[in-house]
């Protein structure tokens, strides 16, 4: 790539949220250990990894902000989202509000000669003194966010938390303060850890939890953000649920809540719950590009919980699940549901007199109808977990009788009948096909392509003939 291209691409890669980024970033690992487009997904797994890190002169600009440099060991654990936050996340949000609280009340004086010491290094001045600043100013944020955020008996500090923010911002004041405070055992748990565990068997677990073994990682307020921090290098996060089972030495949920770890368990429907509201969302919008991402990844989460722990239909935990699989089913239920209408719509046959010469069929339709299709097609595949096994079943048994008998009536109509209706026949016959190549694949589908072209090659003979 060019040097235009490489900055276009830094460009890109720095807006996007960090969760984002983590994303992408797996995405591309995960390309490369199955050996495909390497060179490619190496360069930008490169610049991506330059953005996250900082550690590359054109990022130096964005991790000049003090903001950013003060906040910097909480990028793992921000989020952007309306959806509630779970035990090891922060609302980025909140971020902004607290510095300015710092910079105005909290902690002025050292935000100051923090300031000061960027404003140096921003200068070409040498760097040693910027990253024990940086700590210096941790270190004193946590201070003054504790006293103000810890209850105190017969206090009321009401007025002084509404000048920090909204109850959102006050919410995360603590979280806040407490990842500040631990940043360098978290620090030393990430380097620990290997950059993604493919598997999170014993060896793996042993690894983690001999990494997570540090007495200040192990208090109710951080071991979230310690598992968190796991979490994200595991191909499958739900997986997490096994470093409680480990540490109960039970799957049984009641003796997995008795310990610190059974946080893990919450975290992990958290996580499920939120991702069926993101499929929810996507299929609403009609954006189908990780569905099938979405389904693996709750197909996955609920077999695994439901499969690996013990857990009671009347607890808090068996209920948590038992309505994620309600939201999955009826989200997926109800678009599945309209599949088989759009399609009989637009295949319908109609009488060359209901054709006029101008009827087309709507190509962003015929796509949108091809994904639905392509939507059922995955939905059979992790079907009996997520509780939709006799409508996607059925849906698509229908879809494959209807579109088949449909497709060959198709072809043959294209052998007769009047001329101005052909054009609009053949498109319904190019989209019959592109049905056919979701359905029944792509050899069927390129027979009929083929059943197409002869008939109307033997239409139009007969009128050369003559």
């Amino acid at each position: 790539m060019s040097q235009t291209s490489t900055e276009r691409l830094r460009d890109y890669l720095v807006q996007l949220p960090p969760q984002s980024q983590a994303l992408l970033m797996r995405e591309f690992e995960r390309a490369i250990e199955r050996g495909e487009d390497t060179t490619v997904a190496s360069f930008v797994l490169e610049q991506l990894r330059k953005v996250v890190r900082g550690s590359d002169d054109e990022a130096q600009p964005r991790g000049n902000d003090p903001a950013r440099l003060l906040f910097r060991p909480l990028e793992p654990f921000l989020v952007e989202t309306n959806f509630p936050v779970r035990p090891g996340q922060v609302r980025r949000a909140s971020l902004l509000p607290v510095w300015q609280w710092l910079v105005r009340d909290g902690a002025p004086e050292q935000a100051r000669e923090f300031e000061a010491v960027l404003a140096r290094e921003r200068q070409g001045e040498p760097t040693s003194d910027l990253e024990p600043a940086i700590c210096k100013l941790q270190l004193a944020a946590a201070d003054a966010i504790l006293k103000i955020a810890s209850p105190v008996p017969g206090g009321d500090k009401h007025r002084a938390l509404a000048r920090v923010g909204p109850p959102d911002v006050i919410a995360d004041l603590l979280p806040i303060a407490l990842v500040l405070q631990a940043c360098e055992a978290l620090d030393t748990l990430g380097s620990r850890l290997p950059s993604y565990l493919r598997m999170f068997a014993d060896q793996q677990i042993a690894v983690a939890t001999a990494s997570l073994n540090v007495a200040s990682l192990q208090t109710p307020q951080l071991l979230p953000f310690a598992l968190s921090l796991v979490m994200q290098r595991l191909a499958a996060p739900w997986q997490i649920i096994r470093l409680a089972i480990k540490v109960a030495a039970s799957d049984d949920e009641i003796r997995v809540a008795a310990t610190p770890y059974g946080v893990a368990v919450t975290i992990a429907l958290h996580d499920l719950s939120f991702l069926a509201v993101r499929l929810r969302t996507d299929i609403k919008r009609g954006h189908f590009d990780s569905v099938a991402e979405h389904l693996k990844a709750l197909h996955d989460g609920v077999r695994g919980l439901r499969t690996e722990l013990d857990l009671r239909n009347d607890s808090t935990w068996g209920k948590q699940l038992t309505s994620i699989r309600a939201d999955i089913s009826n989200a997926l239920q109800a678009e599945i549901d309209s599949v088989p209408g759009r399609v009989r719509r637009l295949l319908r046959q109609r009488a060359d007199k209901d054709i006029g010469a101008s009827a087309r069929l709507d190509p962003s339709e015929v796509d949108e109808t091809v994904a639905l299709i392509d939507f059922v097609a995955v939905c059979r595949t992790y079907a009996s977990e997520l509780a939709i096994n006799e409508v996607t079943l059925r849906t698509y048994s229908d879809l494959q009788h209807y579109v088949e008998h449909s497709t060959e009536a198709l072809v043959q109509s294209l052998r007769a009948g009047d001329a101005k209706a052909r054009a609009y026949r053949q498109m319904q016959v190019a989209a019959a096909i592109r049905f056919c190549d979701v359905l029944f694949g792509h050899d069927y589908a390129s027979l009929m392509s083929r059943a197409a072209e002869n008939a109307m090659t033997g239409e139009r003979k007969p009128s050369r003939a003559g």
